[in-house]
């Protein structure tokens, strides 16, 4: 049997620790330690608990257990302790997620008492770049302003459908997704070519640190697939994002999506690391 030490709740006192923890992989942790430069790591701020373990109040491993349970640096004992905890305080997340060494065995642990899983993605390439694009970027990609959330919104609602598989306005009529589009397009995170009012290609910087940011929601129009606008919109937005936010841009990316996965190499991208999901 793994001998194991109990996690346990980490508070602000923990953030300088906990920082250099995530500072320690700065493009695999980008989500998280943008979360917790942010706000901190009082749960009522965070919008969720962080946990901590490690051998005698150490600190090795982190679990953010929020909208999404996020292992970081979970080794065999640590991935025990978190998924002990998960299970005794049950499920409140929608996915997990994170390296892929990290959470497939959480996820045998959890499956027994959270399962099924709505889908698992068990591999998603993490991508990066420091560099411009090779190819020219798309001229016409630019930031979204404020106006325009309505033209842009429901491109966000088909990218993630497609993207999740169930529609993000669910449940709660979408507020929560329509107030996270309008934030990103507030603070400037937000871009897309528009053309004639139609949305064809939109991707967002969702996580950022002084470290690395991290593009989602990458889209393009279905009708306007095919002519590369995915390849030189990344490029337009991997130069934004250098110019503007951190020196190291990255992505993760489902390993069956082979479009995606060529756009994102002719824009400069390369493999770094492997992700997995595992959606409810």
């Amino acid at each position: 049997m793994l001998r194991t030490t109990a996690s346990r709740v980490l508070d602000d006192n923990d953030r300088d620790e906990v920082l250099a923890l995530l500072d320690t992989d700065p493009v695999a942790n980008v989500f998280v330690a943008s979360r917790v430069r942010s706000v901190g790591l009082n749960p009522a701020r965070l919008g969720g608990q962080m946990w901590g373990f490690g051998p005698r109040g150490g600190l090795t491993s982190l679990c953010y257990a929020g909208a999404n349970l996020v292992p970081v640096h979970a080794g065999p004992e640590a991935v025990h302790a978190f998924a002990d905890r998960a299970r005794r305080q049950g499920r409140r997340c929608s996915s997990i997620v994170g390296p892929a060494d990290a959470v497939e065995p959480l996820w045998e642990r959890l499956e027994p008492y959270w399962g099924p899983a709505r889908a698992v993605r068990w591999a998603q390439p993490l991508m990066a770049t420091a560099a411009p694009s090779p190819i020219p970027s798309d001229p016409l990609v630019r930031r979204v302003r404020p106006e325009e959330f309505e033209t842009l919104f429901p491109a966000c609602v088909a990218m993630f459908t497609e993207e999740v598989g169930i529609s993000p306005e669910a449940g709660d009529g979408g507020a929560l997704y329509r107030s996270r589009v309008a934030e990103l397009i507030r603070i400037g995170r937000s871009y897309a070519r528009i053309d004639d009012g139609t949305v064809v290609f939109k991707a967002e910087i969702g996580a950022v640190t002084p470290q690395a940011c991290q593009i989602q929601g990458v889209w393009v129009d279905p009708a306007w697939r095919g002519r590369g606008h995915a390849a030189t919109g990344m490029a337009a937005v991997v130069e934004q994002a250098l110019a503007c936010f951190a020196p190291v841009v990255s992505l993760y990316v489902n390993d069956y999506n082979a479009p995606a996965r060529a756009a994102y190499r002719k824009a400069g991208f390369t493999e770094v690391g492997t992700f997995m999901s595992v959606l409810f």
